[in-house]
């Protein structure tokens, strides 16, 4: 089975498919609003969902990392503007120390195509 690398960089690709799964690495968002980097991150989830060929109604798990619990409710009144209400995926959402300071969320997919 072939393995596509989208995007593929020194350190990391942008998404890799691996089969009928699509695997897209961690995704930041710009701004200084938990609502504008989780917009921004999430149109980047977008974007290379369809480069594989797929879409948010195939997301099969989502992990959701935010710098502060305390942006959950922000993060979620996004999420829930985003998501696909008749596929939702499985979900997690975990407290964690992102990359750099400036990022407050950090979404992590998988889906089929």
């Amino acid at each position: 089975m072939s393995i596509q690398r989208i995007e593929p960089a020194a350190r990391m690709s942008g998404a890799v498919v691996h089969g009928n799964t699509v695997y897209l690495a961690g995704q930041v968002g710009e701004g200084e609003s938990v609502t504008d980097q989780c917009k921004d991150a999430l149109a980047e989830v977008d974007r290379l969902l369809a480069a594989a060929g797929s879409n948010k109604s195939k997301i099969l798990q989502t992990i959701i990392y935010l710098s502060d619990i305390a942006y959950f409710g922000e993060m979620n009144a996004v999420w829930e503007s985003w998501v696909d209400p008749a596929n939702p995926p499985a979900r997690a959402t975990s407290e964690a120390k992102l990359a750099a300071p400036k990022y407050k969320v950090e979404f992590i997919v998988t889906a089929a195509i």
